[in-house]
């Protein structure tokens, strides 16, 4: 075979404008044939349309001759702009005078004076009119090509909704080929000519059946907001499985003529099966509005949230108290955006110096303190013994005292669920403070002082995308491209979105302070039993555990996100098991082995009855932790905390045997990177 000089084409390319030369003359020639009868009809209608192919054969000849000059073979239909129409017209005019010479030469009567004006416009009109279909044929092809097909899920009137808007917003650069319906008997039926493809529960099958007519979409666009949970995990099974990513559509309200719309990616929050809770909205205002509020730890990620939700019930002053000044300075800031009418002032302040605690509570005197302020990241306080005991106990202890101090009629201290049966130092130091807590909550409900300070502790494990947590440092080891680093196979966690937590602390916080069952109007039928149940238990010490459903996987988790960021588990990104670290295990529990989990008269609480220690021995043990911890010896201090919470089974080690114990309601996990950041 003999080799083809690199600057010579090859024969089939050299071909290929004459091709498309001959394309142009036949269609032309063709278009002008059809022409000519046209306008002799137009002409003298009488006549009819019958003419002998002579007639027909003329009128292409004239035109291809007559079009030479003007270059209309060398035409490109698909780019067809001004400077062809000229030559169209310019061409039709020549022709129309050819062909009616060529009429009079043969002595063939004109069939009207106004023939040659006639046929040089039908020509015009043809020739054109053919060039400007293909071109906008071709145009609209080109566009939806370059359209992403998608396909819809969920409830029909949402994707009513969404279709319409796409009609007003082109701009979108999307277009619907399908929906999968929430509604049972839809499929097969139309909406805005868009065919309903089946429902929902057969989500696996539908795509089998597009990927075998190669009809599969770029992504599945989720229309209903409420769309979550299992039903939503089961969207993303299905689209792995072929590749396709799940986006979710604006809500409702953002559909609006004049916007854009704009898909936004499926949040891990949304694959938590929880149900909204009813929550107590008349309570929370009557218990806030016009009163001091004081949160402390307000930069964290549960004291933040908190500040943000009291805002919006209208409180006399918002006191933000933190040690960090960025984190202060960052809530300041979003809640002059948000509540800017709600007078605020912004606190740098340490939980553990008792002067400035002090100072503070005497200048604001705050009706209600949040006591969110805490040491939370397990390995860190196991590395900083002394610190934790310090900011989690004494620090508890002073904020509490002063709230009693000067007249506070609440304190509400958030806890956490690793404070019960504590293997990490963490989780004992909470456990130790909710005990004072408790120890000041039956004290002022045993006085008779309706004035006197009530303590509300609520306790609940992790929730999702707070500082320092498992779901922030799995997106940024995505961005990093993995590895994911999970601590244990088996280790789980209970998971709660920060906007639930913080709501369902607030409904804790109206019923221990106000003394009231849940609003009537909001729960119309109340079991007496369960309304003197939650008292009694309050009287006794009780704590309020939110509802957090069932415990997650953390490694299942983690292969979520991976397939949330449209990558593959174990094949794009991979999953790296490091091994418990000091003070964590793998499951954590929400319950002792002995407190059976008591409902109460508020949807989303729980109640625990632990044991309590009185007053005056708290007092002494928590000072003996402070001046050891002062002194540096933790060794000593950790000791005095054991015969405070006698269930601490010390994990300093993270060995296996320390974290993982049998019993009775033994359920949650943990992962690398739980916990929180300093928010003292």
């Amino acid at each position: 075979m003999v080799p083809q000089r690199p600057d010579v084409a090859p024969r089939s390319t050299r071909l290929r404008p004459f091709n498309r030369i001959l394309v142009n003359v036949l269609l032309d020639g063709s278009v002008a044939a059809l022409a000519a009868p046209v306008a002799r009809w137009l002409a003298a209608p009488r006549d009819g349309l019958i003419h002998p192919l002579w007639f027909l054969a003329s009128g292409a000849i004239t035109l291809l001759v007559s079009g030479l000059p003007f270059r209309m073979p060398q035409q490109y239909w698909r780019f067809s702009g001004t400077s062809d129409l000229l030559g169209i017209v310019g061409a039709s005019v020549a022709s129309a005078i050819l062909f009616t010479l060529g009429l009079k030469a043969t002595g063939f009567p004109l069939p009207s004076p106004t023939f040659p004006l006639i046929y040089a416009m039908t020509l015009v009109a043809m020739l054109g009119g053919l060039r400007l279909s293909y071109r906008l044929s071709n145009t609209l092809a080109r566009r939806r090509a370059l359209l992403r097909p998608i396909v819809l899920v969920g409830a029909d009137q949402v994707a009513d909704l969404y279709l319409r808007a796409i009609d007003r917003n082109p701009e979108a650069g999307v277009r619907v080929t399908g929906l999968i319906g929430q509604g049972t008997h839809q499929a097969g039926r139309r909406i805005h000519n868009v065919p309903i493809l089946g429902h929902v529960t057969d989500i696996a099958a539908l795509l089998d059946g597009m990927a075998e007519r190669n009809a599969l979409p770029e992504s599945l666009v989720v229309t209903d907001s409420n769309f979550r949970g299992e039903a939503l995990g089961r969207v993303l099974a299905a689209a792995e499985a072929h590749g396709i990513e799940v986006m979710r559509a604006p809500v409702l309200t953002a559909l609006t003529p004049a916007s854009r719309i704009e898909l936004r990616p499926v949040m891990i929050e949304d694959l938590l099966n929880r149900p909204q809770v009813p929550l107590d909205r008349a309570g929370m205002d009557r218990m806030i509005r016009d009163q001091v509020v004081l949160v402390t730890g307000a930069g964290g990620t549960i004291g933040s949230e908190l500040a943000r939700q009291i805002a919006g019930f209208g409180p006399r002053r918002l006191v933000l108290l933190d040690h960090g000044e960025f984190a202060l300075w960052q809530i300041d800031v979003e809640l002059g955006e948000l509540a800017p009418k709600v007078p605020r002032s912004v606190v740098v302040a340490d939980v553990r110096d008792v002067g400035r605690i002090d100072e503070v509570f005497a200048e604001c005197r705050p009706a209600l303190v949040f006591h969110a302020a805490a040491l939370k990241h397990v390995p860190i306080v196991e590395a900083n013994a002394c610190e934790g005991l310090l900011t989690n106990v004494v620090g508890t202890r002073i904020v509490a005292d002063a709230a009693r101090q000067h007249g506070a009629r609440a304190l509400v201290m958030i806890s956490t669920d690793k404070a019960v049966n504590p293997s990490s130092l963490m989780g004992a130091s909470k456990r130790a403070a909710e005990m004072y807590c408790q120890a000041l909550d039956i004290a002022a409900r045993t006085s008779g002082d309706p004035a006197a300070l009530r303590c509300v502790t609520v306790r609940f494990g992790n929730v999702l995308g707070s500082t320092g947590s498992v779901v922030p440092l799995f997106r940024r080891q995505l961005e990093r491209g993995g590895p994911l680093t999970v601590t244990h196979p088996d280790m789980q966690r209970y998971f709660m979105t920060v906007p639930e937590a913080v709501g369902l602390v607030l409904q804790a916080s109206v019923r221990g302070t106000d003394g009231r069952g849940f609003d009537a109007d909001m729960m119309p039928v109340l079991e007496p039993a369960r309304v003197a149940g939650t008292d009694r238990l309050l009287r006794d010490g009780g704590i309020f555990v939110l509802d957090m459903g069932e415990p997650v996987k953390i490694v299942d988790l983690a292969r979520q996100m991976i397939r949330l960021a449209g990558l593959r588990p174990d094949e794009d990104v991979a999953i790296r098991f490091t091994g418990l670290r000091p003070g964590e295990k793998l499951f954590e529990e929400l319950f002792h082995g002995r407190e059976a989990p008591v409902p109460t008269d508020a949807p989303g609480l729980l109640m625990a009855a632990p044991r309590v220690v009185e007053l005056a021995g708290m007092e002494r043990a928590v000072d003996r932790i402070a001046a050891l911890a002062h002194a540096g010896d933790a060794t000593a201090a950790i000791a005095v905390l054991k015969t405070l919470v006698p269930e601490f089974d010390h994990n300093a080690t993270g060995e296996m045997d320390l974290c993982v114990r049998a019993g009775p309601g033994r359920a949650t996990t943990a992962a690398i990177g739980e916990g929180e950041e300093r928010t003292s």
